[in-house]
């Protein structure tokens, strides 16, 4: 642990982070805005938030998925908070699910293209975890102006009716509530679903609304006898529930959730749960003030696990990355994560902390092949600045080692989980189980940082090529020059690195305050126990 001086500063530092994010959430939960929300309300409507929290349990565990999507893009449109869509994973009437929301202060719930993207992560969630899902629709369906970056592609629009179809076959529920617009393509969502209800007055669905049938056919007809409650729960029999309002809908949803029958689960372990010994509030005042600065992970560990008891695995081997099992909040766990302390190697040698050697790399695979034999969902505590370079490393087969680690890890069939508690660069991300390697959840700390490689090396590398095409055009280059270069690299690099960045394009579902960790590794196991394994485990030709 830290001095006392260390680790108040460091506190600070991560107290200021973590209220930032606060501030940034709650500009976030405003959606379109106050006035936009006024309207809502007097069409007799609730926000996407709203609906969301009377439809959840009162004082049950909830997990919000993309808070920050879209965080700084879309500005020549005025900008998307939260992509326009809240996804949510909670309870209804005691079973977990996963809520999907429109927020039609947002644009009209319009789907502009990261919609698409954020609502096709949540069928995910959902396919992964056979995870009963709930859409609450009300959107003017595809933002025109980026209709492209919508429509035709594998993983746009029409992909999310594809995921309908595999989870309607695949037995998974789906429950959809039509609360305001529902028009075009996106008419097929809640009706691909297992029951669809409809809000009278409010909520609409039709392939075509009554303009463009005018414009097509010449019929003159209003919205509501198109396509409204009336219409379609009593002559055309599309919906299956007329609902009086939005609560009466919701209502109803509970309703129906608090009959569905028990389901066939994985067969994780869960005893009953336990506090850490340790105190998990100090977990703020263990990461350096500066990401430099090294720091014994273990602290980390044992204030996020059960009893703080974390059985650790070749404890003298490969000292650089932390392996054992433990439970989190009842549930049991294996553990890799990067030790950031500086250790000596089996060897004598001293390694580098967040940096990931040969040995470390073979007891992480070992580690892993272990979990699997003995059905044990994975954690991974990502701090990690790559493999260890250079010739000693090379003729040691670091590459080897290294993909015996990502292989054993891609080729894992117990549920992932992902936590980025500091640096997340290059290799080590993807050996350390990044978003391409299909954790069931993957989240950061506010005091994450994503790249390829760390900020300066990166910026100096980008400023050594830039400083070489200029010279060989002519141009003389002084060393302010090369500063101003440089600062700009470093601006725009450091953008690039910030969790919010990340989560604006969903390569992590969300940031979270540090002392919600358990909370999310618990909600996560316990989805993923409605998944039973199906695959027979095998790494394949790497072999260790």
């Amino acid at each position: 642990m830290s001095t006392t001086l260390d680790f108040n500063r460091n506190e600070d530092k991560v107290k200021m982070l973590v209220s930032h994010m606060k501030q940034k959430a709650e500009k976030v939960h405003e959606g379109g805005g106050k006035k936009k929300i006024e309207a809502q309300h007097a069409q007799g409507k609730l926000t996407a938030r709203e609906r969301i929290d009377y439809l959840l349990d009162k004082g049950s565990e909830r997990i919000e998925i993309g808070t920050f999507t879209a965080d700084d893009m879309y500005s020549e449109w005025g900008g998307c908070p939260s992509g326009g869509v809240v996804v949510m994973i909670g309870y209804v009437s005691g079973k977990q699910c996963i809520v999907v929301a429109n927020d039609a202060t947002v644009k009209a719930g319009a789907w502009f293209p990261i919609a698409a993207k954020k609502n096709l992560r949540a069928q995910e969630i959902a396919m992964e975890n056979r995870l009963p899902i709930i859409y609450l629709v009300d959107s003017a369906g595809v933002f025109l102006p980026l209709q492209d970056e919508v429509f035709p592609d594998k993983e746009h629009f029409g992909r999310i009716f594809r995921n309908n179809a595999i989870m309607s076959g695949s037995g998974i529920i789906q429950v959809a509530a039509i609360m305001g617009s529902c028009v075009a393509g996106g008419a097929y969502l809640p009706i691909m679903s297992d029951e669809a209800f409809i809000v009278n007055k409010t909520g609409t669905i039709f392939l075509a609304g009554s303009y463009l049938v005018k414009a097509a056919i010449g019929e003159d007809i209003d919205n509501e006898t198109l396509g409204g409650a009336t219409t379609h729960c009593e002559i055309s029999g599309v919906t299956d529930y007329k609902c009086e309002n939005d609560k009466d809908c919701l209502d109803k949803i509970r309703n129906v959730f608090d009959k569905i029958g028990a389901f066939e689960k994985a067969g994780f372990d869960r005893k009953k749960a336990i506090a850490p010994k340790k105190d998990t509030n100090e977990i703020l005042g263990i990461l350096p003030e500066t990401r430099e600065k090294p720091y014994d992970m273990r602290d980390i560990i044992e204030r996020l696990v059960d009893d703080s008891d974390f059985e650790e695995y070749k404890t003298e081997y490969g000292k650089s990355i932390l392996c054992g099992v433990a439970r989190v909040d009842g549930w049991a766990v294996g553990i890799v994560a990067n030790q950031r302390k500086i250790v000596k190697s089996k060897k004598g040698e001293m390694q580098i902390g967040g940096v990931i050697y040969s040995d470390s790399a073979d007891k992480a695979a070992r580690f892993i092949m272990n979990c699997n034999q003995k059905r044990i969902p994975l954690v991974f505590l990502q701090d990690v600045t790559g493999f260890m370079v250079g010739s000693r490393s090379e003729q040691g087969g670091i590459i080897k080692d290294g993909a015996k680690m990502v292989n054993a890890m891609a080729n894992s069939v117990v549920p992932k989980f992902t936590i980025i508690v500091g640096n997340s660069y290059g290799a080590g991300n993807y050996a350390m189980c990044g978003k391409a390697y299909d954790p069931r959840l993957i989240v950061a700390w506010p005091t994450a940082q994503l790249a390829v490689m760390g900020g300066e090396q990166a910026a100096k590398t980008l400023l050594q090529i830039q400083v070489s095409t200029l010279k060989a055009q002519g141009k003389e280059i002084t060393p302010k020059d090369e500063k101003e270069l440089l600062d700009n690299i470093m601006d725009r690099y450091k953008k690039q690195m910030s969790p919010y960045y990340a989560a604006s394009r969903l390569w992590v579902d969300e940031i979270i305050n540090p002392l919600d960790t358990r909370k999310w590794i618990s909600m996560g196991i316990e989805m993923a126990n409605h998944a039973p394994i199906t695959k027979q485990y095998n790494v394949g030709v790497l072999q260790t």
